[in-house]
Parts: C-alpha cells; sequence; structure tokens
C-alpha cells in the first residue's frame, strides 16, 4: 500500500468520525431521540423529555466529552459497578503503556526502518508514493546470511595458513521428510511394475475406497514428480537462503590444525566459538542438529527418567522367571498345574528352559530401545549413538540379569530370610553360587541358541520370505551393520559370569568355552558373508570392554571376601583382601597410559601423518572431496522419476551448493 492510499483512508475515516461526533452532539439534545442517547437517565428519572424548541439544541458542543473525562472511578463504581470499573481500567493501562510504546516507535524504530534500503530508499520529494512497507521493519537491512560469513572471516583470521574450507549446517528436517516419502513412492511404483499379478487400477482417494479409477502407476507416478519438484525448490531455498544453524564443518589443510583448533578456546569467550571434533562424513546423525539446545537438553532427562523406569519394569519378567525355576512355589502360585509337574520332562522343561528363555525373549526388546533413547540424547555421530546405546545396555543386562535375579531368587526362595536378621549376611554369601544353575542355563539358552540363530540369521529370513513376492530384481540391495550394542554386552556379561562363577562354580566354564567357540567361528564367517561397515568409531568400545572387566574382577573379589569369611577361612580372606587395592590401582595406571589413547591423538602421530602426506599426489584430489565431504545428504540432488526431463539436474549446481 502506498503512503498515499494510507492518506485517503485516513482522511475519510477522519471525516466519518468528526461526522459522527457532531451528529451525536446535535441529535443527543434532541427530546425525540432520548431513548437513543440517554435511556438510562430517562429510566431513572434525571433527565425529562423537553418539547420547547431551544437554538442551543442545534449546535454542537463538547460538554459530553468534559463531563466523561471528569467521571471519578468511585462515580463509576458507584453507578455501573465494578465489571465497569475493570473495563475502563483495561482501557487506561493500554493507553499508558502505548503512549510509551507510540514514543519509542515513532522517535526511535521509525526512523531506522526509514533509513534502511533493503526494499526502497524513502522518496521525501514524492513522499505520498512511497510504499508503506518502507516505514516497516522489511526494510531494514537484513544482517549476514550465513552463519558462513561469521565461520569463514573467523577461521580465515586466526587460522590463515591452515584453514581450508567449511560447510555450514542447515535445518532439512522437513526436506528428510519428503525424500523419504519419495523413497517409499518410487518402491511403490517398482513393485507395481514388477508384479504382473498386481491389479494397476484403483481409487484415487483416501484408503483406495472413494474417487475416479485411476492406473496407480501413472498416479503414484505423477506423486513422486510432484515431490521432487518441492524437493528441489526446498534445496534451493536451504542453499541459497534457508534456515542456518548455528554450526558449521570446518575442514584443516592437515591433521595437526585440525587438533590444534579442536583442543583450543577459540575466544575469549568460551561459549562463543565451541568446537568438537567432527565424526566421519558417513557417521555424522544429522537429525541431531535439528534439534535445539533446550530440546536436546530436556531430552537427556526424559532419557534417564526412561531408563529408570525400564529398569523397575524389567523386574516383573526376573520375578516370574525365578517363580518357575522353583517347583514347589510354582505350586503354591498356580495350584491347578500341580499335577502336570509331577511329569518328570514338562518340569525339567519349565525350570531348565523356559526361564532362561522368557527372560532371553523380554531381553532382546532392550537393545533397540536403549539404541532409540540414545538416539534423542544428543550425540552427534551413529557412533556416539551406538556407543551409548552400548553402555546402557551393559549395565542394564548387569543389574536386572544378574543382580536381581541372585537377591530375587534368594529371596523368594527363602521368605524366612527376613525373620532371622541374624543371617542376611551368610544367607547372601550362599545366594549367588546358589543361582549357577540358573546361569548355566542361560548361558546354553542366551549364548549358544542365540549364538547359532545369529548365523542362521531367523528373523531376516522371515523378513525375506513375507517381502519377497513384493520385491524386484531393481530393488537396491544393502548389507546390513552389525548391531553392536547388542552383541558386545551380551560378549561382557558372559565374561562377567565366568569370572564371577569361575571359583564359586567351576562347571559353568565348560558351557562358556563352548559359546566362546560358536562366537569365534560364527562372527567371522558373518564379517566375511554378511555385515558391511559403515562407520567406525577407531575401537572406542575397548574402555568399556575394560571397565567391564575391572567391575568383574572386583565383584569377584568382593564376593570371594565375603564368603570367606562367612566360611570361617581366616586366612583366604587375607590373602583376597589386597586383589581388589592391585585392580584398582592397575586400572589407574591403565587410565592414565592407554586412555588418552582413545581421546585424541598425539602430537607426534599428527605430524608424522602429515608430514607422509606432503608427499602423496593425490592430496590435492583428497581436498577437493573434503570441501563437499559434510554436505547434508538431503540437500544433495536425487531423482527416481523417468518420465520428465526437466528434473535431471538440480536447481543449483554443486559448486554453489
Amino acid at each position: 500500500m502506498l503512503v498515499s492510499a494510507l492518506i485517503t483512508s485516513v482522511g475519510i475515516n477522519s471525516g466519518l468520525c468528526v461526522l459522527f461526533f457532531t451528529l451525536y452532539s446535535i441529535l443527543r439534545k434532541q427530546p425525540i431521540y432520548y431513548d437513543v442517547y440517554i435511556p438510562r437517565l430517562l429510566l431513572e428519572g434525571t433527565s425529562k423529555r423537553r418539547s420547547r424548541f431551544n437554538l442551543e439544541r442545534l449546535i454542537p458542543s463538547p460538554g459530553w466529552v468534559r463531563r466523561a473525562w471528569k467521571l471519578s472511578e468511585e462515580e463509576l463504581l458507584s453507578t455501573s459497578g465494578l465489571d465497569a470499573v475493570v473495563f475502563m481500567r483495561i482501557i487506561t493501562f493500554s493507553l499508558k503503556v502505548f503512549l510509551v510504546a507510540g514514543v519509542i516507535g515513532i522517535f526511535v524504530i521509525l526512523p531506522v526502518n526509514c533509513t534502511g534500503d533493503q526494499l526502497e530508499d524513502v522518496d521525501f520529494v514524492d513522499f505520498s508514493n512511497n510504499s508503506m512497507d518502507v516505514f516497516t521493519i522489511s526494510n531494514v537491512n537484513s544482517g549476514s546470511k550465513s552463519v558462513s560469513e561469521s565461520v569463514d572471516s573467523f577461521f580465515t583470521e586466526y587460522h590463515p595458513s591452515t584453514y581450508l574450507s567449511h560447510v555450514v549446517v542447515r535445518q532439512t528436517s522437513k526436506l528428510r521428510g519428503l525424500i523419504n516419502d519419495a523413497k517409499k513412492l518410487y518402491k511403490r511404483i517398482i513393485r507395481l511394475q514388477s508384479n504382473s499379478n498386481q491389479h494397476k487400477y484403483g481409487r484415487a482417494g483416501c484408503f483406495g475406497c472413494f474417487g475416479s479409477k485411476v492406473d496407480l502407476v501413472d498416479h503414484y507416478g505423477k506423486q513422486l514428480e510432484d515431490i521432487e519438484e518441492n524437493v528441489r525448490l526446498e534445496q534451493s531455498e536451504l542453499s541459497m537462503a534457508g534456515d542456518e544453524i548455528t554450526a558449521a564443518f570446518v575442514s584443516f589443510k592437515s591433521r595437526y590444525a585440525a587438533a590444534t583448533a579442536f583442543h583450543l578456546q577459540q575466544s575469549i569467550n568460551p561459549t562463543q566459538w565451541v568446537t568438537e571434533q567432527a565424526p566421519e562424513p558417513q557417521d555424522v546423525y544429522w537429525p541431531f542438529f535439528s534439534s535445539s539446545f533446550m530440546r536436546r537438553w530436556i531430552s537427556k532427562l526424559v532419557v534417564i527418567v526412561a531408563c529408570i523406569i525400564l529398569t523397575i519394569l524389567f523386574l516383573i519378567p526376573v520375578v516370574l522367571v525365578q517363580g518357575l525355576t522353583n517347583l514347589s512355589q510354582l505350586e503354591i502360585w498356580l495350584p491347578f498345574l500341580k499335577s502336570i509337574l509331577t511329569i518328570t520332562f514338562v518340569s525339567e522343561v519349565i525350570t531348565g528352559y523356559l526361564p532362561s528363555l522368557i527372560l532371553q525373549l523380554f531381553l532382546k526388546m532392550v537393545p533397540p530401545i536403549m539404541e532409540l533413547l540414545s538416539s534423542i540424547q544428543g550425540y552427534n555421530s551413529h557412533s556416539n549413538i551406538e556407543k551409548s546405546a552400548c553402555n546402557k545396555v551393559l549395565w542394564f543386562t548387569v543389574w536386572n540379569i544378574f543382580f536381581a535375579t541372585v537377591f530375587s531368587g534368594s529371596v523368594l526362595y527363602q521368605v524366612s530370610l527376613f525373620l532371622d536378621p541374624k543371617n542376611i549376611p551368610a544367607k547372601l554369601a550362599v545366594a549367588v553360587p546358589a543361582q549357577s544353575s540358573f546361569f548355566i542355563a542361560y548361558v546354553v539358552t542366551s549364548g549358544w541358541t542365540s549364538t547359532s540363530s545369529e548365523l542362521f540369521r531367523l528373523i531376516p529370513l522371515i523378513g525375506s520370505l513375507i517381502t519377497k513376492p513384493c520385491k524386484s530384481a531393481d530393488d537396491e540391495l544393502e548389507a546390513p551393520t552389525i548391531p553392536y550394542h547388542r552383541d558386545i554386552p551380551r560378549l561382557l556379561f558372559f565374561g562377567l559370569l565366568g569370572i564371577t562363577y569361575f571359583f564359586l562354580a567351576p562347571l559353568i566354564l565348560p558351557f562358556l568355552l563352548v559359546y566362546f567357540c560358536l562366537g569365534y567361528i560364527i562372527y567371522r564367517n558373518q564379517f566375511i558373508n554378511v555385515y558391511e561397515p559403515k562407520y567406525e568409531t577407531a575401537g572406542k568400545f575397548w574402555p568399556i570392554v575394560h571397565n567391564s572387566m575391572i567391575f568383574s574382577l572386583v565383584l569377584m573379589h568382593c564376593i570371594a571376601v565375603g564368603i570367606f569369611t562367612l566360611k570361617k577361612l581366616s586366612l583366604a580372606p587375607t590373602l583376597i583382601f589386597p586383589l581388589p587395592i592391585l585392580t584398582l590401582l592397575f586400572n589407574e595406571y591403565c587410565r592414565k597410559r592407554f586412555l588418552p589413547i582413545f581421546n585424541a591423538y598425539s602430537a607426534e602421530s599428527l605430524i608424522k601423518k602429515d608430514r607422509e602426506d606432503q608427499h602423496d599426489a593425490t592430496m590435492n584430489e583428497f581436498f577437493d572431496k573434503l570441501v563437499t565431504a559434510y554436505q547434508d545428504p538431503a540437500l544433495m540432488p536425487f531423482q527416481f522419476s523417468i518420465n520428465t526431463d526437466s528434473l535431471n539436474s538440480p536447481l543449483l549446481s554443486s559448486a554453489e551448493v
């Protein structure tokens, strides 16, 4: 809208206001209109109709304005009530607020808006033809469109000889959703084209029940083209002036320079430039950048609460399993099974095989849940998510399978434990070796059978049989990655059982040896034929292994000291007592000597590798690839449809992106 249009509107409405004020000032004094303008005064009898003509009634007067202005709150309260006072308070409050806001807006903000030239300069000569937008914030000059310029200027100034390039991270959650929709439609089209027996005509409406009958291939193809066009437009907007996040991947010309920038505080204000080591390009977890700091902070609290709730809920199957291992207790719980439990084979299956199987089935749900919780916890890479999930699954297993089983089994088996508090230490000392039979069965069920099913790949086989009729030769084959967060905790837990029980119940050791022999052959075969790594943690699972072994040794020492003390073997506890101390000292040595290797590379190794790269002829090609290595995959050009040539190339070239 032009200024002249606003002036016209102001003039018309001002004239109408003056006209209404004038007419009111005249008509309110005419007795014939008293019932319109002063009905309350007529009802109260404070005003009467006057029939005698008076010239003054034809002249507008502002007396009513003066009386309304001078009306006090007390008078208003007595005549119209508290609601009227509140209503007028709202108006007076708004007047005070917008009086201050008006002064600031007119004398401070408006000049700033007018002096901008984002849209156009204000033409003071032909003022009426100016657009009203020049008086708004739209005319204020935009600041820098990229975090990109800030990053480039900072690292160019303070790392001039080593800084190579950077890639700003953008908000691409919406774009990823569009790409996923396009992939689903493409697979649906391929499935229809490859299956000659499948109906290729259907309804275009919701759920395929309404609308006209259409060729589904053409229908889905048009939808796919529309989505691809939306993807390209969204990519273009994001690449030119999209939702930038205050984060960027910065590349340097040498490993040593990157390590220096990572470890040094970049500015006087430590929160202004926060640096952390970037994961490998294929390891980046892009959804991390789409969540705000507050959302990640809340997610961490949610994860803690969820882990606690899951741990508590898992005690239910643990108690159930321990009840199954005790026939006499099971007969008390379920007396109608008493006759069946007398059959030898049934009782052996229920007490020997079924408890471990039930526990294993419940435990299979834990790794994917822990992986989900770790993914919302605020990690920027898949490897960190998997490490976090691995830790969660490990300690969940140790607590819920080992400790909960030992203590719940003992308490359920001997309720009289609490009736005689003096014997609690002795009972608990006996409880750990008493559960050896359960853990032997657990090793056989969870170890032998699960590892063999890993070779057979039962679940992927069933999935393949179900989806095979829907697949075509054009479907892309993808090799899976090994779920380390599922398998490493299982190996370490069996290691804990072996260390803890090797002197308490050494019969468990042959079963563990069979399990590890099976694992040695089966997993090597899977690495050769099945699993393909998509990212690397650089061996950072090993500190988890070390911590688990140290914990297992200290636990074994503590159990041994307690058992030998309660069995009144006075010399044995004295000999064993130094062992946990020596173990912890060894752990501290390892933390000082070896743990730093997993946290960062040494300057010696980085500089040595950089010197080797100086003689490598392929480094220039490597640097060229590094410029775009951290480009968000959602911003990469892609195409599934084959019916249009206009979609063959992206709106922007890769160099522009």
